[in-house]
């Protein structure tokens, strides 16, 4: 035993609504969030022979899994190390990685007869819905017998004499064990609190602090306005984070340096407010209040020699050139702002010198984002649980026995792209091993 599937698929009954729970208030296990993270815990330790309560304040089950992906579930990336990893200790997830990695959970996925397809630089999704997923993970917590409180609200957490002890809306429960595997902050509309983070600091533990991640970035409304009429328009682009070299004020109160430059190749979408799209979903992670970001609007090409190499006898504008480049709104709006009156000019009549001051401009257009647009439109947190705090390999607390953290709550943020359900899997897996009988 010990991961969830070994065995064979289980019986396929519905498992929309959990199953009413089993007349017992004492577990060796008590896990709060049944989300991704929390089913794969909760399935791993009952299918070991623990007794298993798996506790959630939502009524409809694992909302940010059935939403995922455009409804597919980008459930892993194969092509995951922990190098697309952002924490404060960047080789914390090492161990939970190399125990349980994409290999093992597409096992699971294909054990229970589930179809998949590779979409995009190794995401992997479901070929038909989300759903699949969370019923996969319902049928792998029922094989462990797993109970269940949901919808249940935990009230209050003590713990004395070896004993955690949660008061909850359903009533009293015991265990030896807790889980805290509520996740972030992200997505408040689906009922993300900052539980688990609450619970860290009452155990006198330190938390990294929390930031939204994989989320637009806004600009100044007046700073923004000549681009707000882009909205829609996308394009692929390279983007780059620019750091404060001077560094900047840790979760601990003192000053730590430079975040290293990271850059991606994506798409970027241009909105009302800001800039969104794949791109600036993975640098938002990286970027921190008051620094730029560096974009490069012509990834692969050297617009300052193709555009001096074409002068000769060229009547075409330099509006018409630019939009056989770029949508036409963006050649006509970049060309205002920035095209010191060329964009009517025919190529040939332009200078070398000012052509080059233009390509110069489109490969490093630099600018400093205001804020992000916030939890609600971020997919995940960044920060959590200092890692410091947990042992790598069972993610317990390292100063209370019997209390673990999984999951998002845990300062390990993935790109995007399937890398965080990949580290809710590893996390999960580690923590339900480690669990005592």
């Amino acid at each position: 035993m010990g991961r969830p599937g070994q065995g064979g698929p289980s019986s396929m009954h519905d498992r929309r609504a959990p199953l009413p729970h089993r007349n017992r208030s004492t577990f060796d296990v008590a896990v709060i969030g049944a989300g991704a993270a929390g089913m794969m815990t909760a399935a791993v330790a009952g299918q070991r022979g623990l007794r298993v309560v798996l506790i959630d304040h939502a009524t409809r089950l694992a909302e940010k899994i059935r939403i995922s992906g455009g409804g597919r579930c980008n459930f892993t990336n194969i092509g995951t190390t922990p190098a697309q990893f952002i924490s404060r200790n960047p080789h914390f997830c090492r161990s939970a990685l190399s125990a349980y990695g994409p290999r093992d959970f597409l096992d699971l996925v294909e054990r229970h007869g589930i179809a998949w397809h590779e979409k995009h630089r190794g995401q992997l999704f479901c070929d038909d819905s989300a759903e699949q997923i969370i019923d996969m993970l319902r049928s792998e917590c029922d094989d462990g017998r797993v109970s269940w409180r949901m919808p249940c609200s935990v009230e209050t957490i003590e713990h004395a004499e070896g004993v955690f002890r949660l008061s909850t809306s359903t009533g009293d429960i015991e265990a030896r064990q807790l889980v805290m595997a509520t996740g972030g902050m992200a997505i408040p509309q689906l009922g993300a609190t900052d539980f688990a983070l609450g619970v860290a600091r009452q155990f006198g533990l330190r938390v990294v602090e929390p930031r939204p991640a994989l989320v637009p970035l806004v600009f100044d409304a007046a700073q923004w306005a000549p681009f707000a009429e882009l909205s829609g328009v996308a394009l692929e682009v390279r983007l780059r984070n620019v750091p404060d070299n001077a560094g900047h004020k840790s979760a601990r109160g003192g000053r730590r340096g430079a975040s290293a430059v990271t850059e991606f190749l994506e798409d970027l979408l241009f909105t009302h407010r800001g800039l969104s799209g794949p791109a600036i979903l993975q640098i938002s992670t990286f970027w921190n209040p008051g620094e730029a970001i560096e974009i490069d609007l012509a990834p692969g090409a050297d617009i300052g020699s193709a555009l001096i190499a074409s002068k000769a006898g060229n009547r075409q504008q330099l509006s018409t050139v630019l939009s056989g480049l770029w949508p036409r709104r963006l050649a006509d709006s970049w060309l205002d702002r920035h095209g010191d009156g060329m964009g009517e000019a025919r190529l040939a009549d332009l200078s070398d010198r000012k052509l080059q001051s233009l390509a110069d401009q489109i490969h490093h257009w630099r600018l400093v984002p205001t804020g992000t647009a916030g939890y609600r439109k971020a997919e995940v947190m960044r920060g959590g649980v200092d890692t410091d705090e947990l042992d790598q390999r069972s993610m317990q607390a390292r100063k209370v026995p019997g209390l673990y953290f999984v999951g998002e709550a845990v300062d390990v943020t993935g790109w995007l792209g399937g890398y965080n359900f990949q580290w809710a899997w590893a996390s999960g897996v580690a923590c339900g091993q480690a669990l005592q009988a």
